[in-house]
């Protein structure tokens, strides 16, 4: 499928993406990872309200990241710092500054390996991982289309983002947990 055929598919709010010219679809994401999401969401963007630093949209919204391949993900969060905000349009339109993926224990489209080298290679700064069973985030830093650093925070941290203006929550504040 084309880029435009893509384009011309139905709207829908379930997970859908266009990798190498197929379309993979998900199911509906669980409840108790839309509420992480949310929650996550709510709060990423009062904190870049507070700083003026820019917009978080949650999925699904087209991140169209090679219009030639063509590759389009919906990655579970993204944020666009205020500096690149004419990416986003209908769609996003490149890769957006930082990226998050709620993980559940289901797997979604493709492969997180993938996705992650994806990211990477076309110029997302941090990817977060949420990984849900643990409540434990992995923050990716990449940097020449290339993973390069890799921490994990828990519920009591701040997450420590080279993206976003120094939080003041906590991971567990934030999600609601502990």
């Amino acid at each position: 499928m084309t880029l435009a055929e893509y384009f011309e598919t139905p709207e829908t709010v379930l997970p859908q993406e266009l990798i190498d010219g197929v379309v993979a679809v998900a199911d509906a994401p669980s409840v108790y990872h839309q509420r992480s999401l949310f929650r996550l969401g709510m709060a990423l963007q009062a904190h870049a309200d507070a700083h003026d630093a820019g917009e978080v949209l949650l999925a699904p919204v087209d991140v169209v990241l090679d219009a030639d391949r063509p590759l389009v993900l919906q990655p579970d969060l993204l944020f666009v710092g205020r500096s690149r905000a004419a990416i986003v349009r209908e769609r996003v339109w490149g890769a957006p500054d930082l990226v998050v993926e709620i993980l559940s224990p289901d797997v979604r489209i493709g492969r997180l390996d993938q996705r992650v080298r994806w990211f990477a290679e076309y110029g997302i700064r941090e990817i977060w991982l949420y990984h849900q069973l643990d409540e434990r985030m992995d923050l990716l830093r990449c940097a020449d289309g290339n993973v390069v650093a890799q921490m994990s925070f828990w519920p009591s941290d701040r997450v420590n983002s080279q993206v976003l203006p120094p939080m003041t929550q906590t991971l567990g504040a934030m999600l609601h947990v502990r």
